[in-house]
């Protein structure tokens, strides 16, 4: 590979990494060639490979991730839930209460993992496999939150009545919104629980980047 076209694949998989960090359902050309550090003429230029393999829609001004990058996930998933299991294994004891790992899917949060406390007489059942609207509980808030702010989110009955929540988002692994959460049927100290999640968030990131 040349010189030219290693740059190339550098640009294209920032342009890819930050049309999936946006704040919003998508991004702007302007706003991604800023955060690219490159022309709008050249990020047209990379959304040309990125569109056609699937990875990213494109209308008018505005992109969003594709389809392609969910395919990309599913295949990814394995890899991930190994990951994240103990993780989710000493979060779970540590905090006492219930760990799981979500994946943004379209509108949807998928629940992937999930890890219950050994060592306590009653705990939320989180069932594999469970999903709920991206904009409800923690978790739809943490995915939210801007990647230089506060690096964990709260709800309170929220997406079920009586549910204490936190989740810190899984930041750095391009195609991929994930986070990490746990939920307990009584409150939590949610700025200690937070840094634990920010803290196994950022190990798990590291880990599926090597």
């Amino acid at each position: 590979m040349t010189r030219e076209s290693s740059q190339t694949l550098d640009r294209g998989l920032a342009l890819l990494q930050a049309v999936a960090d946006a704040e919003g359902a998508s991004a702007t050309v302007t706003d991604l060639a800023k955060v690219v550090g490159t022309s709008r003429a050249a990020v047209y230029r990379l959304l040309v490979p990125l569109t056609e393999r699937g990875l990213v829609w494109r209308e008018g001004s505005r992109v969003r991730l594709g389809a392609g990058v969910l395919r990309l996930g599913e295949q990814m998933l394995p890899q991930l839930r190994a990951s994240a299991r103990p993780a989710l294994r000493t979060l779970a004891d540590r905090i006492g209460a219930t760990a799981h790992l979500s994946v943004a899917e379209g509108d949807q949060v998928h629940v992937v993992a999930v890890a219950e406390p050994t060592a306590t007489t009653f705990h939320v059942a989180y069932r594999l496999g469970s999903r709920h609207p991206v904009s409800r509980g923690a978790v739809g808030k943490a995915l939210s939150l801007r990647p230089k702010g506060r690096g964990w989110a709260a709800a309170t009955g929220d997406p079920q009545p009586g549910i204490h929540g936190v989740a810190a988002p899984v930041r750095g692994i391009a195609g991929v919104r994930a986070a990490l959460g746990v939920v307990s049927l009584v409150s939590l100290d949610n700025a200690t629980v937070g840094a634990q999640l920010v803290e196994a968030a950022s190990e798990l990131a590291e880990a599926l980047r090597d």
